[in-house]
């Protein structure tokens, strides 16, 4: 039984409905606009974390000096913002034209580049007053373009992940101290730049990819130095590709904690920041999202309803911790890699632009009012939480499910009961399961037939969330069928 007080324990970020759109330079693309339009249309994502790509901004002219071109980046930033998106932007990486040396090129891909054939540069700037210069233009573009009202509502950050791969390649990684230094160079001459141009957009860093010495290093030197930080970037995934082929780490949501998040707030505390805002800019069940089945054939967990019961409990868990967590965003890089429909690669859509579960997902999140409200569960199975809307409608959020996502469980009949009298209220039930809402279960069951324009069409529709039940409330409890991996939103209206 999940019992559903009246009792509003706290105001509750919706932090879940936010992603990274990957690969950035897609926004000019139709089939990246596809993409963008449908979760603009359906309200499924609020912020959009992209790229700042000074690559394709920043060059040296006639004279030596620093010149730009905004103009690919601005029909980037126009499109998202005219689609209603609040944008977080990682500044970076260090354009060509200033680096210290053209030779650190990286490419994070299945095919071994990045999209259009585009590299990262991992080298730092020969002059970091070059990097603050460009910080300072970047931003200011900003403002004279969309205003300081807007822009103070957006988050940016410096760099990605520069305690791997993306930063100083020429170092091995277990010279994190060697990277963090150079990091904090960066970092302050980024937040000199910005500060010129802006006073309301929010500042962080590091967008850690997971390594605890550099973040202990850069919190040190934030807090030694008092150079401003608004909010903590990490990134959380909760295993890789390696682990869960040799069967060391499968999928489960405790990685998140037991591996990433409860390090992190050792060191965050250790400095003081607990009540510092925290962001984790990327999050996915599994990292390396330019592999897909063909490397891990577990990953298919991408396609199903187990991606959705993982993302609806780790939420529930999120809460439950009490970090100051303001956005979970979950990483769509390796979209434009796809060749078939139901590879594993880590997206919303498959390459016909059939919905996926985990799309489906973050709309029924996006369904949840902002008012936590007590609720208590008898099953250690069942994770549920609630809320409130200022009308006073319910929404609860549930999954059943084991710690591996096995089916392992057997079906079962669970009850909500409400405190407050809902009878004569409209009740809306959507569901998640092997059998609901599953265009890739759909598919399997037909015997994976090759695809058929008339099979697209039915596995679009398939994708598309309904309602499985609407009636009005007789008695104040509502009566779920369970199975293994289920996920349900049930509102109260």
């Amino acid at each position: 039984m999940i019992k559903i007080n009246s009792e509003i324990i706290k105001k509750q970020p919706k932090f879940w409905n936010h992603a990274l759109f990957h690969p950035t330079d897609a926004i000019e693309d139709p089939w990246g606009r596809r993409i963008l339009d449908r979760i603009a249309k359906d309200g499924a994502i609020k912020t959009i974390r992209i790229y700042s790509m000074f690559e394709d901004i920043v060059y040296i002219g006639e004279d030596g000096e620093l010149c730009y071109d905004f103009r690919i980046s601005d029909l980037r930033l126009d499109y998202l913002i005219e689609s209603g998106y609040d944008l977080l932007i990682a500044y970076g990486g260090v354009p060509d034209c200033i680096a210290a040396s053209k030779d650190l090129q990286v490419s994070i891909s299945k095919n071994k580049t990045r999209y259009k054939g585009k590299m990262w540069n991992t080298s730092p700037p020969k002059d970091y007053a070059l990097w603050e210069e460009i910080c300072y233009e970047y931003t200011k573009h900003l403002v004279e373009r969309y205003g300081e009202e807007t822009v103070s509502q957006w988050h940016c950050h410096c760099h990605n992940e520069p305690d791997g791969s993306f930063w100083m390649t020429d170092l091995d990684n277990d010279d994190q101290i060697g990277k963090a230094s150079e990091y904090c160079k960066l970092y302050d001459a980024f937040v000199r730049g910005v500060r010129r141009a802006s006073a309301g957009i929010r500042l962080g860093g590091p967008a850690l990819a997971h390594r605890i010495p550099f973040l202990d290093y850069f919190l040190n030197h934030v807090k030694e130095t008092g150079v401003e930080m608004n909010y903590i970037a990490l990134h959380t995934y909760g295993t890789g590709v390696t682990r869960i082929n040799d069967g060391t780490k499968p999928i489960a949501t405790e990685n998140h904690f037991k591996y990433r998040i409860d390090p992190y707030m050792e060191v965050i505390r250790k400095y003081g920041f607990e009540n510092t805002e925290l962001i984790f800019d990327e999050w996915g069940a599994s990292a390396q999202g330019f592999y897909n089945i063909e490397e891990c054939p577990p990953l298919i967990f991408r396609e199903n309803e187990i991606y959705s019961s993982y993302f609806a409990k780790l939420i529930y868990q999120l809460i439950e911790s009490g970090i100051n967590i303001s956005k979970m965003m979950i990483c769509l890089s390796g979209q434009h890699e796809m060749v078939v429909d139901f590879s594993g690669f880590r997206n919303f859509f498959t390459l016909n632009f059939i919905a996926k579960p985990i799309y489906n997902a973050h709309l029924l999140t996006s369904k949840m009012g902002d008012l936590l409200v007590k609720t208590e569960r008898d099953n250690e199975n069942v994770f549920a939480f609630s809320t409130k809307n200022e009308s006073g409608d319910y929404s609860t959020l549930l999954t059943y499910c084991s710690q591996f996502f096995k089916e392992d469980l057997p079906n079962i009949k669970e009850e909500l009961t409400y405190a407050e009298d809902i009878t004569g209220k409209k009740v809306t039930v959507f569901c998640i399961d092997k059998n609901t809402t599953n265009p890739y279960r759909t598919w399997e069951r037909a015997g994976k037939p090759e695809m058929t324009e008339e099979l697209l069409k039915q596995l679009r529709e398939e994708g598309k969330i309904n309602p499985i039940s609407i009636f009005t409330a007789e008695k104040n409890s509502v009566t779920l069928d369970l199975s293994p991996n289920a996920t349900f939103l049930v509102t109260v209206e």
